[in-house]
Formats: C-alpha cells, structure tokens, sequence
C-alpha cells in the first residue's frame, strides 16, 4: 500500500518482468479521495516487447493512512479516448 500519492502507480511486475509499464500519470484530484489519469504499456511476449499506449482512471480512498484502489476504469482504445475528449470539450463549451 502506498502512502503517498507519488507513490501510487500501475506498475506491475510477475516473475521478475515489468508487466505493466507505468509512462505518465497525472493527478485529477487530491484529498480522501484522489483521482490519477494513468498512461501506462503491457508486456507482450509474443512479440518481446510492449503494446501501444492505454489509459486507466483510479479512485483512490485514504484510510489508515494508506491510499487503496475503490475503483477503476480503462479506456480501451485510442478511438474511446478521443470520444470522451470530445465529449468533454462540447459539453465544457456549451
């Protein structure tokens, strides 16, 4: 568990290798509950090499004094990404 926010990440190792890669996080909202916008790559052995970018948004509460993961959800392709950023950008100008 993490203690911090800084500490918080989506990195995952199994068996020594880096299955998950953590490229970029940016931080949405601090407090009790905090929101980070994660970038991050997945291991691909067949290819011996990591997948192209993917998104993941996580709720995290802080209890005891340690952050744990509520919630997530993963944006599951470039197109879904693009569609929420449009989404957001229409309703913010209306």
């Amino acid at each position: 568990m993490s203690t911090t926010i800084e500490d918080l990440t989506v990195n995952y190792e199994d068996n020594g290798q880096l299955v998950i890669k953590e490229i970029d996080k940016a931080v949405l909202s601090k407090g009790a509950w905090t929101t980070i916008l994660f970038r991050f790559r997945e291991w691909k052995p067949d290819t011996d090499s990591y997948g192209p970018d993917k998104y993941v948004i996580r709720r995290y509460k802080k209890s005891g004094g340690e952050y744990r993961m509520q919630s997530k959800f993963t944006i599951s392709s470039p197109d879904q990404a693009r569609k929420i950023i449009e989404t957001l950008q229409g309703w913010l100008e209306a």
